[in-house]
Order: structure tokens, then sequence, then C-alpha cells
């Protein structure tokens, strides 16, 4: 079989994690990241394209003779991206991993999200939803709610539009103020949830539409704080496995979470060939959908990649000619964890452009790059998450501590980083 010329849309940790992946397969012949940043430029070729610039993405598709397109953040795919290369005259057998704009919807809308897990069964938080038109609505609705309140933008809002008010002034103030534009567009629209008291967790599946796979499970760490206190970030860290995501629990994921989904998809209509991310929670070992992704985690898939064992284009081929029954997944047995570096001040304003230093002093954690450049020659800071270092141990505290450990020989200014990533996992 003749070797892939592969693009990869984004430029984030997720991004350089996926890279680093691809770029170890035999079958990558060639790899294009867009726009990529310092660490993916070590794996293949930066390309200086707009993941939202989707006339352009076909445009170099054609140009470099691009087979395989792997769409890393969700904003092109809620966009349509995918239909719209599919439309284009040459690019029908294109592969591409990442859904359809009908499928994103689950990422996209978490209104639509809801209302589709309230069609096929599938365990999550009771709701309600609320339009700006609906702000007097929606307060009277606060009054009764227990505490503490969750409020969800409908719309995606960088993984910042999901708020836990622990009381009714804090949740009055925040829906009258997504109602009214916080999030823009993406909170016009307001899911108040229940909240649900348990330990969260993440899964990936790889799916055809019909068959899947589901890769290493992983646990995430939001807030910015130790102890998960302050505001939500990006993903501060994460480990896998997740020591609770035994064999039962993953059997009622499997069961009551994975296949109606997909099936619920297929009833709908809606193709679906990419990643499924499934944001959960653990309530007394039964699990509940918080949230649906379509793309990979990011910090997760720094630790997801490097346990799994398995060729990844060969995998996303097996999404093209429907074998993905006959796959069977490899994962490294040993804990992997990551530590992400952030500027200070994130997930608030913070400075850019701080000359990074100590790299070369790093060792036995596989480093990726988030939110960096290169300016005059010098490696610096360019976004709030900036680095993000994934060891390998025989449990996860082995883990976290070599990253740790390497987090403390990299150097910038306000430089900030989590001490005590799976603190919660006994």
């Amino acid at each position: 079989m003749s070797k892939r010329k592969i693009l990869l849309l984004g430029g984030g940790g997720r991004e350089h994690a996926f890279a680093w992946k691809l770029s170890r397969s035999p079958r990558c012949e060639r790899l294009f990241i867009a726009p990529g940043n310092p660490g993916t430029a070590e794996c293949g070729e930066n390309a200086p394209l707009n993941p939202n610039d989707f006339p352009g993405i076909a445009r170099f598709i054609r140009e470099r003779e691009v087979d395989l397109l792997v769409v890393g953040p969700e904003a092109p795919l809620v966009e349509g991206l995918a239909d719209h290369l599919r439309e284009r005259e040459g690019l029908h057998e294109l592969l591409i991993i990442g859904p359809g704009q009908a499928g994103a919807r689950l990422e996209g809308s978490k209104s639509w999200a809801k209302h589709f897990m309230e069609a096929f069964g599938i365990p999550t938080a009771k709701y309600r939803e609320f339009s700006a038109g609906q702000l007097d609505e929606g307060l009277a609705y606060l009054e009764t709610h227990p505490l503490p309140i969750v409020l969800k933008a409908d719309g995606l809002a960088a993984g910042k539009g999901v708020v836990i008010c622990p009381s009714r002034e804090e949740a009055r103030a925040e829906l009258r103020a997504m109602l009214e534009g916080k999030f823009g567009a993406a909170s016009r629209k307001v899911v108040i949830e229940e909240f649900l008291s348990g330990i969260e967790f993440s899964v990936f599946v790889l799916t055809d539409g019909k068959d899947w796979v589901v890769l290493p499970e992983a646990k995430d760490y939001k807030r910015v704080g130790e102890g998960d206190t302050g505001p939500n970030t990006g993903g501060m860290g994460a480990v896998s496995p997740v020591p609770f995501a035994d064999e039962t629990l993953m059997g009622k994921v499997s069961q009551r979470i994975i296949e109606p989904t997909i099936r619920g998809l297929r009833a709908r209509g809606i193709p679906y060939r990419g990643f499924l991310f499934l944001g959960l929670i653990n309530v007394a070992g039964e699990p509940f959908v918080i949230e649906y992704n379509c793309r990979m985690g990011d910090p997760e898939t720094q630790v997801v990649f490097p346990r799994l064992k398995n060729d990844l284009v060969e995998l996303f081929e097996a999404l093209e000619n429907g074998s993905l029954s006959e796959v069977t997944l490899e994962f490294d047995p040993r804990s992997a964890a990551t530590v992400v570096l952030v500027s200070g001040g994130y997930p608030g304003a913070y400075d850019k452009g701080k000359p990074i230093e100590g790299l070369e002093q790093v060792e036995g954690s596989i480093v990726f790059h988030a939110g960096t450049k290169v300016q005059n020659g010098q490696l610096v800071t360019s976004g709030g998450r900036v680095l993000a270092l994934t060891s390998f141990g025989e449990d996860f505290r082995t883990a976290v501590r070599r990253s740790l450990q390497n987090a403390e020989r990299i150097h910038f200014e306000g430089k900030y980083f989590r001490k005590d990533i799976g603190f919660d996992l006994g």
C-alpha cells in the first residue's frame, strides 16, 4: 500500500501529540501541520494555514496531494469543514478524520446534545435551557434549583463556558452575564443542569459510525488551582489509566453510553467518522455524560497517545476500509502523566514573549509544545498553556513525580504549574 501525505490541523499541545504519534508511523510519507508550533516542526512541516480557512485548506490539499486530513480542534468541525471538503471537486477520495457538521453538533450545542441523550436513554444530568428572551423565566427557575447550580453556554466557548455556582446570587449574576453575551453567540442559550457529585474521567472512542474501539481512558484537571480550586482552564494536567475505571465501570460505559450514542447517530442518519470524546462522571459506580466532544481532548491526548501502541495511520485507514471491527488495540501497561506549564495570570490576562530556557535539561519526559513560538532565534511563550511534560511510571504517582521534576528544570518568567495532578485518585 502507498504511504500517506497527511495534513494535521491545529497548533496546540494536542496537535503536537498527534504529530509526534503520526510521524512515527511507517505509513506516513509526509506530514504537514497547520499552523503547528515549534514542537510540531520537529515532527513534520509547519504550514501557515488557518484551520478555519476552508478554501485555503482545500487549495493546500490539492497542491500538496494530501490524502489524509486529521482535524485537531473542534471549531472547524462544528463549522462544517468536513462537509465543505467533501463537496469540493477532486477531494472525494480524501480521508477526513473528524465528523461532518451534523455529528459535530454533539459538541457544538450543549442543548442539542442533551436532547439527543434524552431521546436515546443516555444517562446525563437533569436540565432546563433558556435563551436570551427568557432571562426572567431562567432567574425564576434558579430560585427553586438545588445548590450548587451548573450553568453551561450552549455553544463553543474555548473550554471556559461551564460555571459551577455555589450560591443563587452567583448563579443569577452568571446567567444574566451569559445571556447578555459574556461568551458571545455561544451563550445566547444557556443550559442549567443539576450538579452531579462524583469524580470525572474521559473516555475516547474512534468510530466509523458503525463499529468503534475505545482508546486508553484518562482523567484531566481543569481548574487552575491546586485541590481543584479557582477558575476553569483548558487543562492543567492529566493521567492515564484511571485507577477507578475498572472493567465493571467501563462495561457500563460501553453498554449505556457508547453503544446508544453510535446507535442514535445512525438512527438520525448522521454519518460519523473520527473521534468521540466522552466527558463522564462516576457517581457511586454509575457513569453519566457531562459532555460530548467531537475530537480528542487537550491535555488528555498527551497521555493517551504515548500509551497507545497501535499505528495511528493504520487505525485511520481501518475507518476508511470498514475493518475497524477487526482491530485490537494495544496499550503500554505503564501509567502516563502530563503536567502543563502555564503563563502567569492564566486563564486570565497574561504576558507573551517570555524566553523559555532549560528544555535541554529535561530527562525522561516527552515535551509537548502548546503556546510557544520562535522569536529572533529564541523560543518564547505565546499562549496561556505553554508546555506539557508527559512521563511514564509504574503508577501515576511515579509518572507525576517525574513530570514535576522536569517542570522545575524549565524556566520562563511567570511559570506556573499544579503540583497535585492525580491528587484525588488515592
